[in-house]
């Protein structure tokens, strides 16, 4: 098999370690590590999608040690700045019905110094990929800011960027302007652009963000068909019905397959067709952004694209 030739930078700042507590059908405890956070799982997909995906992010402490290291066996390159603190993590225990989170660690907040570091490094990677993808909250762990400088610098040398973000993070980032903006219902009526859980308030809520900076938006809605508003013009995206094993990772999966069609050169249609399938598939596995390229490439075939009117 020839090396994937597609380039994918994935801006994640402050990759977490996760540890879960699950029990066995012979009611043994197991204990399970693993990497987590939104731009590690957005790589993990794209390296499904056999793209050459790189993570940008801080490493410090021992979580960092070890995050760093789980993140490298997924077959994602990792760019790393060394942190003076340490990456965030968590514990949880899955063996009810429910999550129950037992302890949490927040990443510790990055230097001015390592932020610099942290930015120059980025945008060179982003520069010699084929598309950027910017993931997660700013917070407190680095200046907002951060995301809009590396976004608009990034497009001004002709590289599109794929952003996956909400909140304040979202509305800083978009001042410096987005190729595809993904987003969830879920995060707009949490976050304000979109009043109601309506069709008419999130097409307009939309709307809203393609003048804020976004060439394209996708907004997805968990089971219910995702709204695509591409070049002006209001999409409905339809995959295959299924009943859903664990939604999360889903919106995740669909953000990688969207910036791995727009790394391959394929056209906005294709990207959108395979971000649906493959947060479709990850749906149907336990999972975080997993799946197999060969299954979701061939469930993209069942996607449907249909013009909307807005007044439907």
């Amino acid at each position: 098999m020839a090396a994937p030739t597609a380039r994918v930078v994935v801006f994640a700042p402050s990759p977490l370690l996760t540890v879960t507590i699950e029990q066995t059908t012979q009611n043994r405890d197991e204990i399970h590590l693993h990497a987590g956070g939104q731009g590690f799982w957005v790589a993990r997909l794209l390296a499904v999608l056999e793209t050459r995906v790189t993570l940008c992010g801080a490493f410090g402490g021992e979580t960092g040690r070890v995050v760093r290291t789980l993140i490298e066996r997924e077959n994602v390159r990792v760019a790393a700045v060394a942190s003076a603190g340490s990456n965030g993590a968590y514990v949880h225990d899955r063996r009810g019905e429910a999550r129950v989170a037992l302890a949490e660690m927040a990443p510790a907040c990055l230097s001015r110094h390592e932020i610099d570091d942290l930015y120059g490094m980025a945008l060179v990677e982003a520069l010699d990929a084929d598309v950027c993808v910017l993931c997660g909250r700013a917070g407190t762990l680095l200046p907002a800011d951060t995301y809009r400088r590396l976004a608009s610098d990034v497009r001004a040398n002709g590289k599109p960027v794929v952003a996956d973000l909400a909140g304040e993070t979202l509305n800083v980032t978009l001042t410096g302007g987005v190729t595809v903006l993904k987003v969830s219902h879920e995060e707009l009526l949490a976050d304000g652009p979109a009043h109601r859980d309506d069709f008419r308030s999130l097409v307009h809520a939309a709307r809203d963000l393609v003048e804020a900076g976004a060439e394209h938006v996708i907004v997805s809605r968990a089971a219910a068909p995702a709204l695509a508003l591409l070049g002006g013009r209001l999409f409905a995206v339809a995959g295959p019905s299924v009943e859903a094993v664990d939604p999360h990772g889903a919106g995740d999966s669909m953000t990688a397959g969207v910036a791995a069609a727009l790394a391959r050169g394929e056209d906005l249609d294709s990207a959108v067709r395979l971000g649906a399938a493959a947060g479709g598939l990850n749906a149907t596995r336990r999972g975080l952004a997993t799946g197999i390229r060969s299954d979701i490439e061939r469930l993209m075939e069942h996607v449907v694209i249909g013009p909307l009117e807005e007044d439907c």
